[in-house]
């Protein structure tokens, strides 16, 4: 398991602002309260934003979704990991690609496709066994989307809903990418490329969530 304890350039859980986080949401009786506890604290408590999404080394490191207070799946799945190997319980990261429904105009448009290619969770080592955690959506964000929120109990694994409260679609995952102990950012930069020619470097204007909140009313 000493890989799955250890910091990596991305998963930077030997960074300062990593190991205060850590201990400061590190909360619970036993190693599944602690990692509910943890997952909670970055799901809530930082901002899921894909308008500004920055595929540099520095730009996906745990320590910067930390320091700017909002990330993308794959950027709170780092975090998620990172402050988990922080607090002495292993982790690793884990890929899927997802048709997801929940977006907007906006990002359709600059993807060019609903696809979205490299979507991220963690993996915590929970009672013998790896769990998956995906701490991405923050509840105010699933509140203005008419989604439910995505709970994690540390026993069973915590994947998006195929549906939302109204009954329509949101997460289909299509493919599996498997699971890695370090941040694949190489292979992840490749497939981007191929798979959103058109998506330009520059972060998106805009407020996500408000966007959403706007479409998800009709207006």
């Amino acid at each position: 398991m000493t890989e799955h304890l250890s910091p990596t350039p991305a998963i930077d859980s030997d960074h300062p602002a990593v190991r205060d986080f850590a201990r400061a949401h590190d909360h619970g009786a036993d190693v599944r309260e602690r990692a509910v506890a943890l997952y909670l604290a970055v799901r809530d408590g930082i901002r899921y934003d894909p308008y500004r999404i920055d595929l540099s080394l520095r730009g996906m490191r745990a320590s910067t979704a930390l320091a700017l207070g909002h990330g993308w799946c794959v950027s709170k799945a780092v975090l998620l990991a990172a402050v988990a190997r922080a607090a002495g319980i292993p982790a690793r990261l884990g890929f899927a690609d997802v048709k997801n429904h929940m977006t907007t105009e906006k990002l359709r448009q600059s993807m060019g496709s609903d696809l979205f290619v490299w979507h991220g969770y963690t993996e915590l080592w929970i009672d013998g066994a790896w769990r998956k955690a995906t701490p991405a959506f923050n509840l105010s964000l699933c509140e203005k989307f008419g989604l439910l929120p995505l709970a994690f109990d540390g026993v069973h694994d915590s994947l998006y809903h195929p549906y939302d409260r109204a009954g329509q679609r949101h997460m289909e995952y299509v493919n599996q990418r498997g699971s890695f102990d370090d941040l694949p950012l190489a292979a992840i930069t490749q497939t981007f490329a191929e798979v959103y020619p058109g998506m330009g470097q520059a972060p998106l204007e805009g407020d996500f969530g408000a966007d959403g909140a706007r479409e998800s009313a009709g207006a």
